[in-house]
């Protein structure tokens, strides 16, 4: 409708190193992500050489120390890289968070010893990673669950399903949760398993309203056999490894649904602005215009709201109840701006021959994945009223 570009988005950077780091992401999206986004979304199909690419770049391993191969950034840059990638393509923009998810175990609670053998190759060299949590019978009451870990000698033998595991059938290597004793949020550890180890499959993945190029699917663990060295923090300290690693990852669901949201405005200012209706582009209608405002707010506080939770944890202060809250405000601000977004281009937003429609399926997966945003008002309030007393 118009050949007006949209804008980047005016960035507040600690550093010229972060400053060009950002560049060369809007680069890298410009010319190998954005591209090819609709037609293999609508084909789904995954688009591993990109995060090869993305390996190559150093841009998988942002958060991490550079001693083991990470990029020595703070989470307040790297969330930000996160947000264009998913701007580009949310299908990479999830699976740069959910490896840099995967690696969160083993860069906090593993041994010197262990980060030096597996970080570099999971930073750096090429592999992903996935994370496995969720069961059948076992979603926000996350501490339930009965993927099972037995002792045998010097080795782990872990028997059960997990779901809804993004990457599930394509990852390297997992980070597992499985229990080890009693019941209860006590009783699970965490463990680093190779994406090829014997009895270790995946099923036929999920068919998904959006973000058909990721790979969702459920694993099953067949007595899967892992050495104790594989073993990441002490037995029973899984459960605090895995909401640990939550936290750090809601940002990152965060920033991704900020990014789609902003690349859902991008479109529909394009649109409102080559549009005519009555002899005028719809952009002059003040109905409209207020929309477009309205949409750009929810973007801004969005993005300072995540920004400030990550500045939080860069400090090493506290930011459990501050990630939860901005998961839950970016994603839900997601959903309404590409709902709008699809209803300022009409017809032709329902359409698949413009983007609108689907950012606005893949909005809604934001809302769900790494807790429920109910689950995140949950969390919310007990930060603030402390636990229920029922």
């Amino acid at each position: 409708m118009t050949d007006r570009a949209p804008q980047p988005v005016d960035r507040q950077l600690p550093t010229e190193e972060s400053r060009d780091l950002l560049a060369l992401v809007r680069e890298i999206a410009q010319r190998e992500i954005r591209p090819n986004a609709a037609d293999e979304e609508d084909a789904g199909r995954f688009p591993r050489e990109v995060f090869t690419l993305l390996s190559e770049s150093g841009l998988l391993g942002l958060p991490y120390a550079g001693e083991f191969g990470g990029g020595d950034q703070p989470y307040e840059v790297y969330l930000q890289v996160l947000e264009e990638l998913a701007a580009a393509r949310l299908t990479v923009g999830l699976g740069v968070s959910v490896h840099s998810l995967a690696c969160h175990g083993l860069a906090g609670y593993g041994t010197k010893e262990q980060r030096a053998a597996h970080l570099p190759d999971m930073l750096g060299g090429g592999l992903l990673g996935a994370y496995c949590l969720s069961e059948p019978a076992s979603g926000s009451d996350a501490a339930s669950l009965t993927t099972k870990a037995v002792r045998d000698g010097d080795d782990w033998v872990i028997t059960g399903t997990k779901a809804w595991i993004t990457h599930g059938g394509v990852a390297d290597f997992y980070t597992v949760l499985a229990r080890t004793g009693a019941p209860g949020a006590k009783g699970i550890t965490a463990f680093l398993v190779p994406g090829d180890a014997e009895g270790l499959t995946a099923a036929v993945p999920e068919k998904k309203m959006g973000m058909k190029g990721s790979p969702t699917a459920q694993l099953h663990f067949d007595g899967v056999r892992v050495p104790d060295a594989r073993r990441i923090g002490e037995e029973g300290q899984g459960f605090t490894i895995a909401l640990a690693a939550l936290d750090a990852g809601r940002l990152g669901i965060a920033a991704c649904a900020i990014g789609v949201a902003q690349a859902a405005l991008d479109e529909a200012v394009s649109y409102a602005l080559g549009r005519k209706q009555f002899g005028h582009p719809i952009a002059d209608f003040q109905g409209l215009r207020f929309m477009l405002a309205d949409m750009a707010t929810k973007i801004e506080a969005g993005r300072a709201l995540y920004l400030a939770a990550a500045r939080l944890r860069d400090a090493g202060k506290p930011f459990s109840r501050q990630a939860a809250m901005a998961k839950l405000f970016c994603t839900d601000a997601a959903m309404a701006v590409t709902t709008d977004a699809v209803q300022i281009l009409g017809g032709y937003g329902y359409t698949a021959d413009f983007p609108v429609e689907r950012l606005m399926r893949e909005a809604k997966v934001l809302q769900i994945v790494e807790g429920t945003n109910q689950i995140q008002r949950m969390v919310i309030a007990r930060h603030l009223a402390g636990p229920e007393t029922r």
